[in-house]
């Protein structure tokens, strides 16, 4: 303990010296002095790392209770674990249960670290936070200056999460508390899916619906979503389990009561509509990005009609709509043209009471084919790839888990606590650890020259706390 902080000292003292004297009398810019700066502390990083490990491999050696039930199997077993601030070198010693005939690496049982662990949860993390964003390859590639990892380890890291639920944010960044139900008139609903391609050369749906209160302005021409939580999955091509999740969130956080309507909008999609078999008091309303789609086909080849369509539809009359289509359909020859004016028509009369919820008063509009492409398309289907249907499923969980202000961190944290063995080894000799951080720490503390001179800094008056001064 005491030459690492010496060294710490000499280090921090001597690199920034240096680091301001090559700005302020070199050619470095403010650049190199961040990435020189950074460099510098990645080596204290990796020290600071490795005399955790030291100080609690020597704590467990010494340990007198560890004596009773361990013994000393194999020492100075080398490992290198991966971290964020680069590879740490240790020793460790294996051990064997004396009534059990376990074998252990103690110190890195008691610190978390699994069997076969080769790197650090918070690089696990910042590798999936960057896969979300970027193909398996580029994190790998990007993710830590001069360490590459290859997409395999990618993706397995990203394996190890399972199914990642969508009620998971409620634990890693809650938006709301469920003991204090918010009050609304309004709720909105909406939903929509991205086609995903998969790797035997079929497709598969990734539903997306999300709930909020509503839209606020956020400056010329920008509206944003009041409280959004957004849900998504593959389901199997089943969505009464979305669903579920949909109702027991509004439920759980919203008092039901003192809500008069929700108006659930989405493309006429019969897994869409079922929403409406889940959610009291809620209303359809047919998306109209997809009503324009279909008014657009039904009429491009008689574009005069298009207005015309458009204004039976804005003054609610069905029956003259259907006759226009009628008049349509005479007057289109072309078996294909006539089969997509025949589906338009259909489309449109099935969903007329969804279109005309939309000239209801207090409905706000659908943006959820927007959210589509941003939240899923992006990364699931904007570009030539085919997944594996874990793989769709998990990234476009990971997303909207992000999308819900949640952390693939702390979803590591949970997976890794729910898994933690009942009995961990906590078998450090409290003694031990006290006298060697006590004595060692205030011995270093009290010689260092930086605690001795009069002027005052921030790392002189930090490092008098820790020693008590």
């Amino acid at each position: 303990m005491n030459t690492i902080i010496h060294e710490i000292t000499r280090k921090i003292t001597k690199e920034t010296k240096k680091n301001l004297e090559n700005v302020l009398y070199g050619t470095d810019k403010v650049s190199e002095y961040i990435e020189n700066t950074q460099c510098m502390l990645n080596e204290i990083g990796v020290k600071l790392v490795k005399n955790l490990f030291d100080i609690c491999e020597e704590s467990i050696l010494l340990s007198k209770e560890r004596k009773k039930e361990w013994h000393i199997e194999r020492r100075n077993m080398e490992k290198t674990y991966i971290t964020i601030f680069g590879d740490v070198r240790y020793e460790r010693t294996y051990y064997k249960n004396k009534k059990t005939g376990e074998y252990k690496y103690l110190s890195d049982d008691f610190l978390g670290i699994e069997v076969h662990e080769r790197m650090d949860m918070m690089l696990q993390s910042q590798l999936v936070e960057n896969a979300i964003d970027v193909s398996y390859s580029k994190s790998g590639k990007n993710t830590v200056p001069n360490q590459e990892f290859s997409d395999q380890t990618v993706m397995n890291t990203i394996r190890k999460l399972d199914e990642i639920e969508n009620s998971i944010v409620e634990k890693t960044a809650p938006k709301k508390k469920a003991k204090n139900k918010s009050e609304v008139k309004i709720l909105y609903v909406e939903a929509d899916e991205d086609h995903v391609a998969m790797q035997d050369g079929t497709n598969k749906q990734v539903k997306l619906v999300y709930v909020h209160e509503g839209l606020k302005s956020e400056g010329r021409n920008r509206n944003a979503l009041i409280n959004p939580v957004y849900f998504t999955g593959l389901y199997n091509n089943k969505s009464e389990q979305l669903w579920l999740e949909v109702a027991d969130y509004i439920y759980k956080y919203y008092d039901t009561e003192k809500i008069e309507k929700v108006y659930l909008s989405g493309d006429g999609a019969g897994w869409i509509k079922e929403g409406l078999n889940w959610i009291d008091k809620s209303i359809y309303v047919l998306d109209r990005f997809h009503l324009s789609k279909y008014i657009r086909q039904a009429t491009a080849h008689m574009p005069y009609t298009t207005s015309v369509m458009w204004n039976y539809i804005n003054q609610g009359e069905k029956e003259w709509t259907n006759d226009l289509f009628e008049v349509i359909l005479d007057c289109t020859k072309i078996k294909t043209k006539r089969e997509v004016v025949i589906e338009a028509r259909r489309y449109i009369m099935n969903n007329w009471e969804g279109i005309r919820n939309q000239y209801n008063p207090d409905y706000i509009g659908c943006s959820a084919e927007g959210h589509v492409s941003h939240i899923l398309s992006d990364r699931l289907s904007s570009r030539p790839m085919g997944w594996s249907r874990t793989g769709a499923d998990q990234m476009a969980r990971l997303r909207v888990h992000r999308k819900n202000g949640g952390k693939v961190y702390d979803l590591m944290k949970l997976k890794k606590q729910a898994e933690a063995k009942e009995s961990r080894i906590k078998k450090l000799d409290k003694r031990v650890v006290k006298k060697k951080l006590n004595v060692s720490t205030n011995e270093t503390l009290d010689n260092l020259e930086i605690l001795n001179i009069g002027k005052r800094s921030i790392i002189s008056e930090f490092l008098k706390s820790i020693r008590g001064a």
